[in-house]
């Protein structure tokens, strides 16, 4: 597909020759999950397409090299084989941009000390490194994010920051840049990540230009919460548990701490501190995220009005229900419909 680009006034093909060319390396694996690698290949790939149909360079502006233990087919995680062309162990230099994709498989990334070695060490000879959703794990392993930012899956970082303390997670986070190291959320986000780069390298008219052409956000609004399973603490305490199954059934009602605490038979107070220690968050909090997890229910599996299921869900007005989306998860209810919903929803009389 030919992508037209008119490049800024500042580059000539000499200038790109010299500075502009960036050698991207992926490494891969068996289970390598492949939309981790191909999302950001496609990406840079298409950045060249437009650069040399642009006559900004006669070379690719970012020649890739995918490569593991040895050459040859590796296994993804779908079963689909991709072909490493060199073996890391003999890349000892001329790497722009590090890439290194996850896997479902935690523990696949994990089995090769000898790959964590070569990390650590061509990882003082590159521009950049960067991890795709799992990924995260082989730097961390490696000690490379010990006291850096970092994000990886939604679903996978609260293992993230236990097995890896000395590492700062954001787990709501599409991807960080921390200094040289950039690490970026879950599967797709790789390519959210590697269109920061491409900007980052030649503009946001490329990058945009990218973007509209792989049918994505140039940044995408919100955070890898809009397309988690929000609501997540849960409590060990037998009680308690009965407590929380009647909120997630009750959503319409009084739920202020006094009334959760009378039936606990408690004080307000010594029933929030209790409610805290034993779920980590407050009541008012877990009240929040269980009505919000109501509404994107209906909002993706019905066609109710905005103010039905503010109302269905527990917040009573629209208004309210649209903080508390913004403040969580970082989208308005209409915005997270229209990616996640069914269809346009009937009017506020009909529902």
């Amino acid at each position: 597909m030919n992508i037209p680009f008119s490049p800024p006034s500042d580059h000539n093909c000499s200038q790109v020759r010299v500075a502009k060319i960036r050698p991207v390396s992926l490494v891969i694996y068996p289970g390598v999950e492949i939309i981790d690698l191909t999302g950001p290949m496609e990406v840079f790939a298409f950045a060249t397409n437009a650069l040399q149909r642009s006559g900004v360079c006669s070379e690719p502006a970012y020649p890739m090299d995918v490569i593991a233990a040895t050459p040859g087919p590796i296994t993804t995680s779908c079963g689909l084989q991709v072909i490493a062309n060199k073996a890391y162990s003999d890349v000892r230099d001329g790497i722009d941009t590090l890439l290194i994709p996850g896997s479902p498989d935690v523990d696949c990334i994990l089995c090769d000390p000898d790959l964590q070695d070569w990390i650590r060490r061509i990882a003082l000879r590159v521009r950049r490194l960067a991890s795709v959703c799992t990924g995260a794990y082989l730097l961390a392993e490696s000690g490379l994010l010990d006291g850096l930012r970092a994000t990886s899956h939604w679903d996978y970082c609260d293992r993230l920051a236990r097995d890896y303390p000395a590492v700062c997670v954001e787990p709501d986070r599409i991807f960080v840049h921390d200094g040289f190291i950039s690490t970026s959320g879950g599967i797709t986000s790789g390519i959210d990540l590697a269109l920061s780069m491409v900007e980052e390298d030649w503009g946001s008219e490329l990058a945009l230009l990218v973007a509209r052409y792989l049918v994505v956000f140039l940044k995408r609004p919100g955070g890898q919460s809009q397309f988690s399973a929000y609501l997540t603490s849960e409590a060990s305490r037998p009680e308690l548990k009965d407590l929380q199954a009647w909120i997630m059934i009750h959503l319409a009602e009084d739920l202020r701490v006094e009334t959760l605490a009378e039936r606990m038979s408690m004080s307000p107070r010594n029933f929030a501190r209790f409610f805290l220690t034993e779920t980590g968050m407050t009541p008012g909090k877990f009240v929040e995220m269980a009505r919000i997890d109501a509404a994107r229910h209906y909002l993706g599996s019905s066609k109710l009005s905005i103010e039905a299921v503010a109302d269905k869900s527990g917040f009573g007005d629209q208004e309210r229900m649209r903080r508390a989306f913004i403040r969580q998860l970082g989208v308005n209810p209409q915005s997270y419909r229209e990616r996640f919903g069914l269809s346009a929803p009937h009017s506020a009389k009909a529902a």
